[in-house]
């Protein structure tokens, strides 16, 4: 299939290549452009520097790309997922990746061991109040520096000649200007994704485990589970 990925602009460089290999093809298109916050950044890396954080959570590829190359030796640090460990390693920074692809897994990966750190995050401009109630449950203390915001693109997104098109995040769905279709697959990454998707009338046929890969392992069992003939 020919597939529409929702990306910042930037940030799809290995989707081709991850599709590849699961049989598919597939694009970029942008509902969301980054708008950096450049005093937020320096002020997380006078931070780092200054060793207030016992430990650093990557919420996304993004802040990682971003900041990465900035840092020297810092304290523990924590990627969400392999595309932002990668990220980090690019700038040889050795990082500790979680099991899942959620900031909600955070905490019981860290387990008893948060109880009195400071938790450095910098991501997006954008809430989520559950991971840092989490933290602050389990006696950790947040800094949180919103490092860039995400603003609509306010385009409408080029589906003319896809098979199907992937919601990457709740953000990228509800900001999307865009054209169902009968014959247009629609996926979502993730279990948060396809909540917010059903709540605005979307109901994803395909759901991830908040990885393109996995999402694109689903699209397979969906398509061997529906073919036709």
């Amino acid at each position: 299939m020919k597939i529409a990925v929702t990306r910042l602009l930037g940030k799809e460089k290995s989707d081709a290549a991850r599709c590849a290999k699961a049989g598919h093809t597939c694009y970029s298109v942008h509902p969301l452009r980054s708008d950096l916050r450049e005093s937020a950044i320096a002020e997380f890396v006078k931070g780092v520097s200054n060793k207030e954080f016992d430990c650093i959570f990557f919420t996304s590829a993004l802040p990682a790309k971003i900041i990465a190359p900035f840092l020297k030796k810092g304290p523990r640090v924590i990627a969400i997922g392999p595309q932002t460990a990668k990220e980090l390693e690019q700038s040889g920074i050795v990082c500790e990746t979680l099991p899942g692809f959620y900031s909600r897994d955070f905490v019981p990966y860290l387990g008893k061991w948060i109880d009195g750190k400071h938790i450095g995050i910098p991501r997006a401009d954008v809430p989520n109040p559950a991971l840092l109630d989490a933290i602050a449950a389990a006696g950790g203390i947040v800094h949180e520096f919103r490092c860039y915001g995400l603003e609509p693109t306010r385009e409408t997104l080029a589906l003319d000649t896809a098979d199907a098109i992937l919601f990457t995040s709740a953000m990228s769905y509800t900001k999307a200007i865009w054209t169902p279709r009968g014959d247009l697959l629609v996926m979502a990454i993730g279990d948060i994704t396809a909540a917010v998707m059903r709540t605005g009338g979307t109901v994803p046929a395909v759901v991830g485990d908040g990885s393109l890969e996995g999402t694109l392992a689903a699209l397979n069992n969906y398509l061997d589970n529906n073919q036709s003939g």
